[in-house]
């Protein structure tokens, strides 16, 4: 019966180690990359270009990503293709030559976990569709189920497997402990410590391991590195997520749907938000230019008439009354502390970067969030990948004439490279 008791204990901490391998992997599998992530990345900025199964302006991506297989040459690729093909890296020149030389977007603001997400997505999608047609002969008309992949009924199913099968093992362990003590018992073997109470065994056998792990200098010091660590990374993470507010979406007092105008309409951001390519604030836009569109569109809505109450203006005699106006309290959703120096007309004006690299997919929003982190690393980052294009442009062609004036010996003044500008002084 001590020899089976053994066997058997022997094989269920194998068993629960191989499960908790199993386990491990099966967690580190799913959070390696997001598919969903990927997805709407995808959907926001790779479509206007690309489709999984057909060539559109760009090559059909389930084909182009299924051939190469080196994801760190395509991260590299889609952050900055720019500068592979200054680079004269054989595969970019081969895919800018093959489409007659046409340039592709620069995504210097998707990270490497972006990137690999949007090639999950796609490599899925496109699998998916293969199996579909695959399917097809044998569906007949009928469409091919989509292989989505273990359903969260199944990966739930099996991690309820795994907790049953602890449970038992637990269980078969006391249950032959009992028939062990029980058989020693009547022929008259039991010793002493095993004729204790259950419980007094159970105290007694936790302060001998208490004393043992005490006296152990070497597990001691592990258990208090590890300790350390633990709190350590905590504190740290907490304090590197202090006033990092990705995500934040406050409720407006209009329903204004970002979706709607920019998305379906086509809306030009800088419509609205005049500001952006001449200051240093994108502004929020006065309902005047709501109204060069709301005094005849949607004048039924319940949203609308806040803009009227607003202004106080009468949607029936066409009037205004200054004395019924209100400002709207629009809650503010971007934030940068003091200390920092944004300025929107420099990036948008100067460097070309369109409002979606920091905003994010603001024409798919229905409420608007901050989409990026806005801290001091994720600036640099995209200053380190973004390159600067001074053909044509008007600020860096100054710079140069200012060098060339340098270069003959001529006077520069700080007012040639923009020393009068207002926001340089008046933030």
């Amino acid at each position: 019966m001590r020899s089976f008791s053994l066997i058997f204990k022997q094989f269920s901490r194998s068993v629960l180690l191989v499960v908790g391998f199993a386990f491990w992997g099966f967690s580190a599998a799913y959070a390696q990359t997001d598919a969903a992530k990927g997805e709407a990345i995808f959907k926001s900025k790779c479509t206007a270009c690309h489709k999984i199964d057909q060539q559109l302006i760009g090559p059909a991506l389930g084909t182009q990503l299924t051939e190469e297989t080196d994801d760190k040459y395509l991260i590299k690729w889609i952050q900055n293709n720019q500068a592979l093909i200054a680079a004269k890296n054989p595969k970019a020149l081969a895919i800018y030559n093959k489409f007659n030389q046409a340039g592709m977007t620069v995504f210097a603001e998707l990270s490497d976990g972006d990137v690999g997400n949007i090639l999950t997505y796609v490599r899925g999608e496109w699998k998916t569709m293969q199996d579909e047609k695959a399917k097809a002969p044998a569906a007949g008309t009928g469409a091919a189920a989509a292989d989505a992949g273990p359903s969260e009924l199944v990966i739930w199913g099996l991690i309820g497997v795994i907790v049953i099968a602890f449970i038992v093992i637990l269980v078969l362990n006391k249950v032959v402990g009992s028939l062990e003590r029980l058989l020693l018992s009547g022929k008259g073997l039991l010793i002493e410590e095993e004729a204790e109470t259950t419980e007094s065994a159970a105290k007694a056998q936790g302060k001998d391991l208490l004393k043992k792990i005490l006296k152990n200098k070497k597990l001691v010091f592990f258990i208090l590195f590890c300790g350390t660590v633990a709190m350590g990374s905590w504190g740290w993470v907490t304090l590197w997520n202090t006033n990092v507010h990705t995500g934040y979406q406050p409720v407006q007092p209009i329903k204004y749907s970002h979706q709607l105008h920019a998305g379906t309409m086509k809306i030009d951001c800088q419509y609205c938000h005049s500001g952006a390519y001449k200051s240093k604030n994108a502004s929020i836009p006065s309902l005047n230019v709501c109204m060069n569109c709301h005094k005849v569109v949607k004048t039924e809505s319940p949203e609308i008439h806040k803009i009227y109450d607003a202004l106080g203006y009468d949607p029936k005699t066409q009037k205004y009354d200054s004395t019924q106006a209100k400002p709207i309290q629009w809650i503010r959703v971007h934030n940068l502390p003091d200390l920092a120096y944004f300025n929107h007309s420099q990036h948008v004006k100067v460097g070309g970067i369109k409002c979606q690299t920091c905003h994010g997919p603001v024409e798919t929003m229905q409420e608007v969030k901050q989409y990026s982190p806005l801290t001091m690393k994720w600036c640099i980052q995209c200053h380190k990948r973004t390159e600067v294009n001074g053909k044509g442009n008007a600020y860096y062609d100054s710079i140069l004439a200012a060098h060339d004036k340098l270069k003959k010996g001529e006077k520069v003044t700080a007012a040639v490279l923009g020393g009068i500008e207002c926001g340089k002084c008046h933030y």
